[in-house]
């Protein structure tokens, strides 16, 4: 019962709920706990990929985490958020409708390594502490700046107020900071209405199941 479980992860569901589940649900088959982890959260808004790790496996769980990512992404412009999605607080910033060569240009101005700020709602540590903590406590987050890679964003279909697009990065980008530097560049602002990861590494939705359909036969070895 060692080995890899691909999940496809419901929209409302926090990664933390799907381990949870999957753990429930084998160790019920299996009449004994199994160790389960993740690879790599996904914020309770998005869908999609999980690759969860079982018994010996999750040793390996920092392994699978830095592999690169692929996403499809919506975003909407003229408007901010308190925590870069859907869910957080929303505040009107400007009606200006750019055109699609403008779009087309912030979007491959973005397309290479560049410094990204990770949300200030996020799982960043800062001082020891989860800067998402730090947030809803009120209190100041000074996160640094890391360095990511967007490697290509594809199918980029624009109906304003809405950019949809599908987007390979390196591990540790963050797509709600993407949408919001998209925004700044185009002078709009925007922020992440919609996620879903539809890759890690060579790992695809394809093949993934839902939380509840897990099994133990449904556990394999990479």
């Amino acid at each position: 019962m060692n080995g890899i479980i691909l999940v496809n992860k419901p929209k409302g569901w926090t990664s933390h709920d799907v381990v949870a589940k999957v753990r429930n649900i084998l160790k019920k088959e299996a009449g004994q706990k199994i160790k389960i982890g993740h690879t790599g959260t996904l914020d309770p808004m998005a869908t999609g990929l999980l690759v969860l790790v079982a018994g010996n496996y999750t040793k390996r769980a920092a392994e699978f985490s830095k592999l690169d990512k692929t996403y499809e992404a919506v975003i909407k412009l003229g408007e901010t958020s308190s925590t870069g999605d859907s869910e957080g607080e929303i505040t009107k910033v400007s009606v200006k409708k750019p055109d699609e060569t403008s779009i087309k240009n912030a979007i491959a101005y973005f397309m290479d390594t560049y410094e990204q700020m990770p949300p200030a709602y996020s799982a960043v540590k800062v001082d020891g502490k989860r800067a998402y903590k730090l947030a809803r406590e009120g209190k100041e987050v000074k996160i640094e700046p890391r360095t990511v890679k967007i490697y290509e964003i594809t199918d980029v279909v624009y109906d304003y107020p809405l950019v949809s697009f599908t987007v390979k990065v390196s591990s540790g980008t963050y797509i709600r900071s993407l949408a919001e530097d998209i925004g700044q560049k185009l002078g709009t602002a925007a922020y992440l209405t919609e996620l879903r990861r539809t890759e890690i590494g060579q790992f695809s939705i394809e093949k993934a199941i839902s939380p509840t359909e897990v099994a133990i036969d449904k556990i394999t070895q990479t």
